[in-house]
């Protein structure tokens, strides 16, 4: 018996794949247009006209960017039509809503441009710790596009896992 010791996982063919890796670069903001409401209840056109081209929208080069409002009002499509139209040629992707949709938006076209040739009839561990605020629904998302695929998934890490699916 020799006394070498053997990495199976590392010798396996299982496929780890770590969401984290994917996650774009990039500040995530959260604009809120209360403030820019009168009473920080009604949204007067003119005023908020006003607000729109005073305001310094470079600021927001290469960020993602999640318009909103906190107060209760009642906000006009075209308000955040507007704001689009200024961050447009500096965010690298806007949307109307929280930031968890903001995330759930920018890993929905992480996850449809992955590539999964090397995922194909291998086992698959889908990591599950992150430092990055990955949103659940991406790994929904990742499931859907790799089910069809994969021999196996499983959750977590590769010392301890949780079998979610088999061929």
């Amino acid at each position: 018996m020799s006394g070498e010791i053997v990495n199976r996982v590392a010798n396996s063919k299982l496929k780890t794949l770590d969401l984290e890796e994917f996650y774009p670069k990039g500040n995530r903001i959260l604009f809120d247009i209360k403030d820019w409401l009168f009473q920080e209840i009604i949204l007067k056109e003119k005023d908020f006209r006003t607000f729109v081209e005073a305001h310094d929208w470079s600021q927001y080069q290469d960020t993602y960017v999640a318009l909103s409002c906190s107060a209760d009002a009642i906000i006009p499509s075209w308000a955040y039509l507007l704001l689009t139209t200024k961050l447009q040629p500096f965010a690298k992707k806007i949307v109307v809503g929280s930031l968890e949709l903001l995330e759930t938006v920018i890993f929905q076209e992480v996850i449809n441009e992955l590539e999964l040739d090397e995922f194909a009839d291998k086992p698959v561990i889908i990591k599950g710790c992150s430092d990055k605020p990955i949103p659940d629904s991406a790994y929904t998302l990742l499931i859907s596009k790799l089910q069809p695929v994969a021999k196996s998934l499983m959750f977590g890490e590769a010392c301890s896992t949780v079998p979610l699916y088999k061929k």
